[in-house]
Parts: C-alpha cells; structure tokens; sequence
C-alpha cells in the first residue's frame, strides 16, 4: 500500500501523512523518504506531509473531544486505561504537550487526552504542528544528506 501511495506524488503523500497521525498504525515516513529519493522538491513533500499529519492530528483531538472511550477502544483498540493515564500524565501540563504529537505510540493517545480534557484548541493545533513540521523537516534534511552520500 505504501508503494501505490507513493505513487500518488504530493497527494498521496498527504494520504498518507494524515493515516500515520490517526489511530491507525500507519507510517508516512516511508512514503516521504521514497518521494525525496525520487527528486521530489523537499520543501514542498515537508509541507504536505506536514499538513496531512496536521489534519490527523486534529481528528485525533477532535476524538478525544467527543468524550466516547467506547467508541475509542471498540474502532481504534485505545484502552479507557491508558487514555486515563495519559490524562493524568498530562495533567497540569497544558496545550502545549500538543507538540509532542509526533511521538510514536504515546503521541495519538496524547492528542486524544487533550482532546478529551479540552484543552486549549488553538494551542494544541499550532504546537502539534510545529512538532509534525519540526519531524517532517528532520526527517527530510538527513533523508536528503544521506542520498547525496550515493
């Protein structure tokens, strides 16, 4: 499935930039390092990719905010326990914890516990997506030094 998105250029990069920042274990990394290794303009695969991780991000959040656990551990298997851990994690943190979204495994629970405590929209999506955009700008920095190496 990765290939055939990749396939899709900036589209399906995007596709898949918002999959990855869902639920669903999905990664967008793959698709973004094929798309730099086919000369593809860096700046404009970290913007999409940005986004489309922004906008998952943001269903994430927006989730969370419905306040159905069950809904949550029937469809994306996410247990009411660590929901309520995270929350306790995140407690007296703040919206800014939003930056850490991008963070394999903990950063969609993360999202969905800000969400679910109703932290500060605004804050949690500008500081979830300078995380996605710092990653993104990262990953395709040394994606792009280590293919000038071959």
């Amino acid at each position: 499935m990765l290939d055939g998105l990749a396939d899709y250029g900036y589209w399906g990069l995007l596709l898949a930039s918002f999959l990855a920042a869902t639920i669903l274990p999905f990664s967008s990394e793959v698709v973004f390092a094929a798309l730099i290794a086919a000369g593809m303009d860096l700046w404009t695969s970290i913007i999409y990719a940005t986004v489309g991780n922004a906008m998952g991000g943001a269903t994430c959040y927006y989730l969370g905010r419905l306040g159905k656990t069950q809904w949550l551990e029937r469809w994306f298997k996410i247990k009411p326990e660590k929901i309520g851990k995270t929350i306790q994690w995140l407690h007296g943190k703040g919206a800014m914890m939003g930056f850490f979204g991008f963070m394999p495994a903990v950063g969609d629970a993360m999202i969905v516990a800000l969400g679910f405590m109703r932290a500060n929209v605004s804050v949690v999506m500008i500081s979830m997506t300078m995380g996605k955009f710092l990653r993104y700008l990262l990953i395709g920095f040394g994606t792009d030094r280590i293919l000038s190496w071959f």
